[in-house]
């Protein structure tokens, strides 16, 4: 066993695990435990039990998006203060300032892929497993899939015709023209739904100060190159992992869409979408970010309005200050010379 199957091989096990008690689910309530359906439903199953873990990172990653919108302004001060500067002094302390940024906010970049991070080595470990149940052709996994159990799902076949092992080459190469067309269809959805998931989020969840920051001509790059990485890597996925990934996908593609439409970023379109659904409901969002009545809202503003005009008054006001001629001339037009009596005789 090499290094990386054995860092694979807790993973395996608990894929191996939730799979396993899916499929005795289903079976338990009548589906035949040889059918392809019945091992879809498992995977299906398998993308349940991972997304919910991963719920707690996600809102991580939502905060560290919004913390990422927040700091784009100092970081732009940043890169201006070094722009045009090649040198290598410059690059290292515009680096130190950059991570100094981010530490004090409490947020990195990858923050926001963590989600995307921590499920990759599961679907590694769903990969190897179902790799493993094609090249022993039903031996036994490494926990729960026992050597029956792995027959089974080895013997399993979407519609009848599409093993789950089974990847796009292997279609190919036995000329298996229905599984191919179910492989080619899956991969391109799954391409789609990863396209429109990141989509959603630029073009809707964005405020105009982070449309014009270096993350977010990033986040265009990896709009297209992602689902281009997927076209050649996709032919040499099982079919039970692409179902996996497109599932998950959806999944991310409706929490992606609450999150959106119910906690946009500040200043997004998404954001301005809400404040209208809200106004016509006869609501508005406070300065603490809760949702009120517009009546509330309204005195709400008008408090604020007169708290500051009260300050505003209270200030000093400032003099403007006066240089010596100017400020002599201002004594003399306020203090004029009295005129002296007329003390000569008039008389002649």
């Amino acid at each position: 066993m090499d290094l990386f199957q054995t860092i694979l091989w807790p993973l395996k096990w608990l894929v191996e695990l939730v799979l396993v008690a899916w499929h005795w689910l289903f079976t338990a309530i009548g589906l035949p435990p040889a059918d392809g359906l019945t091992w879809v439903l498992s995977i299906v199953g398998l993308v349940i039990v991972v997304r919910s873990a991963l719920i707690p990172l996600f809102v991580r990653q939502i905060k560290s998006q919004r913390k990422m919108m927040e700091i784009a302004p100092e970081l732009r001060k940043v890169q201006e203060k070094y722009k045009g500067k090649r040198d290598q002094l410059s690059r290292e302390a515009m680096s130190r300032e950059t991570m100094a940024l981010y530490k004090k906010h409490g947020t990195t970049p990858v923050s926001s892929c963590l989600p995307l991070l921590v499920q990759m080595p599961i679907f590694f470990a769903l990969f190897s497993v179902l790799n493993g149940v094609a090249i022993s052709q039903g031996g036994a996994g490494v926990g729960p899939l026992t050597g029956e159990l792995s027959e089974e799902f080895y013997d399993a076949k979407l519609f009848g015709v599409a093993s789950l092992h089974e990847t796009l080459i292997d279609a190919w190469n036995t000329q298996n023209l229905t599984a191919i067309i179910i492989l080619a269809v899956l991969v391109v959805l799954m391409i789609v739904s990863q396209f429109f998931t990141q989509l959603q989020i630029i073009s809707k969840n964005l405020s105009p100060e982070a449309k014009t920051g270096q993350a977010y001509q990033m986040q265009k790059v990896m709009l297209y190159v992602l689902p281009f990485a997927f076209v050649f890597s996709g032919v040499f996925f099982p079919l039970g992992v692409v179902i996996y990934w497109f599932v998950s996908n959806l999944w991310t593609m409706g929490q992606q869409f609450l999150v959106i439409r119910e906690m946009p970023t500040p200043g997004s379109e998404a954001a301005k979408e809400r404040e209208e659904r809200l106004a016509k409901r006869g609501k508005a969002i406070d300065s603490s970010g809760k949702v009120v009545p517009m009546e509330k809202y309204k005195a709400e503003q008008q408090r604020l309005l007169e708290e500051a005009e009260r300050a505003k008054a209270a200030q000093p006001k400032r003099q403007q200050p006066v240089g010596k001629q100017r400020a002599k001339k201002q004594a003399q037009k306020q203090n004029p010379p009295k005129s002296k009596p007329d003390t000569s005789d008039s008389s002649s």
